[in-house]
């Protein structure tokens, strides 16, 4: 029995809503909630949209076409997920640089017509061993939704010593 809720239209519905709610989150924002961090090696929102950029160009579309290909050898490249975190670029760039990428992503990945037969193809992951079409994806989307959502903490914790006897009623500085 088959218990996954996997559903390629409803994955594409976050990917397709990340740029905008990063722009709200994030564009003509001052640099207290943009190049700050929580302390020690953490990272500001820009550099977690740095990230998502790198991984817009280099993860999500070149692995979906290894697993899709018909090649012998299914292996994928290492990532480097903070190789260009530190790049010295504006928000607006970084945000118009991943909302285009993505909008072409999006355009290849729906391009790809998958089937579900497609989502059960696998490829090897460097770390992981075998993964699916399906993992993949699904990856993808909630990759978004845990960067949001570390942006979002990250902003949060700029004013966590400001909200006095709130901190103990509000989850997101609660435990800081």
């Amino acid at each position: 029995m088959n218990d996954s809720v996997f559903n390629l239209e409803n994955c594409i519905e976050i990917l397709t809503s990340t740029p905008p709610v990063l722009e709200g989150l994030l564009h003509g924002k001052s640099d207290i909630w943009t190049m700050k961090n929580e302390g020690g090696n953490t990272w500001s929102p820009i550099m977690v949209l740095n990230h998502l950029v790198l991984a817009e160009k280099n993860n999500w579309i070149p692995r979906i076409e290894i697993i899709l290909s018909d090649r012998i050898d299914k292996t994928y490249s290492t990532f480097d997920r903070q190789s260009n975190t530190f790049e010295k670029r504006s928000m607006d760039e970084l945000l118009s640089d991943f909302s285009s990428i993505r909008a072409k992503n999006l355009k290849t990945l729906r391009s790809k017509n998958i089937s579900d037969r497609d989502l059960n193809k696998t490829a090897i992951h460097p770390a992981f061993g075998e993964v699916t079409l399906r993992q993949q994806i699904s990856t993808w989307s909630l990759h978004d939704l845990g960067h949001i959502s570390q942006i979002c903490r990250v902003m949060a914790f700029q004013y966590k010593n400001e909200i006095g006897p709130w901190r103990e009623y509000l989850s997101i500085v609660k435990h800081m």
